[in-house]
């Protein structure tokens, strides 16, 4: 066994604390697990290459790093989303340790901005940073950064949640969407539904899934009576509910045996989205 060069160790030590926080960050900015741990682990070998000693403030030389290696990543991740079959959902992430309100709906808002404008928002407005700091990571004047991040907020103000629903609620609404919609209980499941409901699915063509979104209560309704009889034949299994990207969900496991995640935007007690991921490229991160 190779024993760890003492520089080597050095940089770890001072790296995997904030290795976290990192992730959250790239993960907001790409919207996928893998690709954010690869920014961070590209920002370690790094750091393990710079002249530590002369880092005054580690965290925000490592926050700049880890944002300009995503901002190169999003030039390439927007021309594979011009080719992604049916619609395209972040990857999944269940019941981070710390919340905020960067939930799915808002992810989706930050894929319509500019991979700048998404920057100056989220190290602004999510992540609490000063327009100086965010000038000196994103390498735009503090005037311009503001102007991305009024841009954005702009933008984005839809898409953020009016109110948060209280966890337990969250999960209990969620544990009753499985059970009607797996059992065709379509009188519990329509009295769940906000009127302008949609469902939105990402198999990204390796799984079946909606080409595009479902929109508007009785379209959603005409498809869960049909899901119900093929899940009669072909029954999910319940995993865990779960919070699943800022909103309560599940995961399941489905009869082809790959896992499942859905996630529910709720709104004044009523469902007003469904976000089901089947994926499995975007699901690997949980088996």
């Amino acid at each position: 066994m190779t024993a760890t060069r003492p520089d080597h160790a050095d940089a770890a030590a001072s790296f995997e604390p904030l290795r976290p926080k990192l992730t959250r960050i790239a993960y907001r900015m790409l919207g996928s697990v893998a690709d954010a741990e690869d920014a961070v682990q590209e920002a370690f070998i790094r750091w393990m290459r710079t002249d530590r000693d002369g880092v005054r403030e580690p965290e925000a030389f490592l926050r700049r790093s880890v944002t300009r290696l995503c901002l190169d990543q999003l030039k390439s991740a927007r021309r594979k989303r011009e080719t992604y079959v049916g619609p395209w959902l972040p990857d999944p992430v269940v019941e981070e340790g710390e919340e905020d309100d960067v939930t799915l709906p808002l992810m989706l808002a930050l894929e319509r901005l500019s991979p700048l404008e998404r920057a100056a928002f989220l190290l602004h407005d999510v992540f609490g940073m000063s327009f100086d700091e965010v000038s000196e990571t994103i390498q735009r004047d503090a005037a311009t950064c503001r102007q991305l991040a009024a841009r954005a907020r702009a933008h984005v103000r839809q898409a953020r949640p009016r109110y948060k629903v209280e966890k337990d609620r969250g999960l209990e609404l969620a544990e009753a969407f499985f059970a009607a919609s797996r059992s065709g209980d379509m009188k519990t499941l329509s009295a769940m539904l906000a009127a302008d409901v949609s469902v939105h699915s990402d198999g990204g063509g390796k799984r079946p899934a909606f080409l595009q979104p479902v929109q508007g209560f009785d379209a959603v309704m005409k498809l869960w009576e049909k899901l119900a009889v093929v899940l009669k034949h072909y029954p999910s299994k319940l995993i865990r509910v779960a919070v699943i990207n800022g909103l309560p969900g599940f995961v399941t496991l489905e009869a082809d045996g790959e896992l499942q995640t859905t996630a529910l935007d709720i709104e004044d007690g009523k469902i007003v989205a469904v976000y089901v991921m089947r994926n499995p490229d975007k699901l690997k991160h949980l088996h």
